[in-house]
């Protein structure tokens, strides 16, 4: 399995790749700019992985992906989340908030693993990718959720859910009866299970369904604030590179 670091920190491009290398894999490179970066795949074989941090000392990594067309499954580092959703839109297994923890670095790898093991007869490159993003497969969405309470179970239907967050490593629904329920599935899951006319994931911790939606406020960066019927425990705020893309969505 041939793996590349991409950091600008020297420091930390050896600390990761040491933490790497404990849990058995093996990195055959180090890379720490854009620029540098570009020049190395241009004459070389993509590796299996790539641990790309975003912020370069040259600019954010997304550049080297509009200059190559990247094969390599994707696990991105950085200190900031503001491009977490950029990031997914690629082709990535992962987004590691430094300080990396040493847990969610083996369930990024455990991940990468298993998809390799899922899908090693199959190849989608990035085109694929957007394809699937903006013209769905006709398929059937999630239409509930079975919730376990106690000794009982519980279903909700998909037009009683007002948002879904994360909290905690936690997953919730919250319902328009104010209430929040704890489930199994992961925001990066359930992406993939809940039909995208319906529902928008607008930053890391929220998806939201249309239907939801009680009044959208312009907020600071350029950003856009969405207020819910009963949800008020933190806002919701739709990033600024997702902006355009939600507007689209509302239609």
């Amino acid at each position: 399995m041939n793996i590349i670091i991409i950091e600008d920190e020297k420091p930390a491009a050896r600390l990761l790749q040491r933490k790497v290398e404990k849990l058995g894999l093996q990195v055959s490179i180090l890379l720490h700019s854009v620029q540098e970066s570009i020049e190395w795949f241009q004459k070389n074989s993509h590796p299996d992985l790539i641990f790309l941090d975003i912020q370069l000392s040259d600019g954010l990594s997304f550049e080297i992906f509009e200059s190559i067309d990247i094969k390599s499954a994707v696990i991105f580092t950085t200190a900031f989340d503001e491009y977490a959703l950029r990031a997914f839109k690629l082709n990535s297994i992962d987004y590691l908030l430094k300080p990396i923890d040493d847990d969610d670095l083996q369930t990024a790898i455990s991940k990468f693993k298993k998809r390799t093991n899922d899908f090693s007869n199959v190849s989608l490159d990035f085109d694929s990718i957007k394809k699937l993003l903006i013209n769905p497969v006709d398929r059937d969405y999630k239409k509930r959720f079975t919730i376990k309470l106690g000794q009982q179970l519980k279903m909700i239907a998909i037009t009683d859910i007002e948002c879904i967050y994360s909290e905690n490593k936690g997953t919730y629904l919250h319902t328009f009866e104010n209430r929040n329920y704890l489930i199994d599935q992961t925001l990066e899951m359930l992406e993939t299970e809940l039909d995208p006319k319906d529902f928008f994931r607008v930053n890391r911790k929220f998806i939201i369904p249309m239907s939801s939606i009680r009044e959208i406020q312009m907020h600071s960066n350029s950003r856009l604030k969405i207020i819910l019927t009963t949800y008020k425990e933190d806002e919701i705020i739709v990033s600024r590179e997702k902006v355009q893309e939600f507007k689209t969505w509302l239609g």
